[in-house]
């Protein structure tokens, strides 16, 4: 399955990155797994970063399925992830994960996105959301064929 990740921002935290390359790598065992970064807009005016990211977060991921995630949208358990990532597997849709940055998420995001996401009610830091992302992805994978790691 083709699994792409398009996230607003760099990440510019050298632990946050070496965590998600090192999932990025496991993963690649599972899927074909691709990371595109969209320009972070920059300044103090929230509403118009939001926006200004949402379009080159939707230019970037095209079509296809479509997840935004967001604090707002339906949690799932790992064993839930992994069952409709098999469900997409099994139709041959690829799936694209979009990821806000600092202020969040456009609405337009959330409007076009299949699903909405939610990893917790929480509020994260977009870097380690994507680390989450990227482990929880690596998890339902290993919970697709059985092999330990999930407990």
């Amino acid at each position: 399955m083709h699994l792409r990740i398009v996230a607003a921002g760099k990440l510019r935290d050298p632990a946050a990155a070496a965590v998600c390359a090192e999932f990025q790598k496991r993963l690649r065992a599972y899927h074909r797994i691709e990371v595109t970064e969209v320009r972070a807009s920059s300044g103090s005016d929230p509403a118009r970063a939001i926006r200004e990211e949402g379009e080159r977060l939707l230019k970037a991921a095209g079509d296809g399925v479509l997840w935004a995630l967001d604090r707002t949208g339906t949690e799932l358990s790992s064993e839930e992830l992994s069952a409709r990532i098999i469900e997409l597997e099994s139709q041959g849709r690829p799936l694209t994960l979009a990821i806000g940055g600092t202020f969040g998420l456009a609405q337009d995001v959330r409007a076009r996105a299949d699903f909405v996401w939610s990893l917790s009610k929480l509020t994260f830091l977009h870097e380690w959301a994507r680390m989450i992302v990227l482990e929880q992805l690596y998890r339902a994978a290993k919970i697709a064929r059985s092999e330990p790691y999930h407990h």
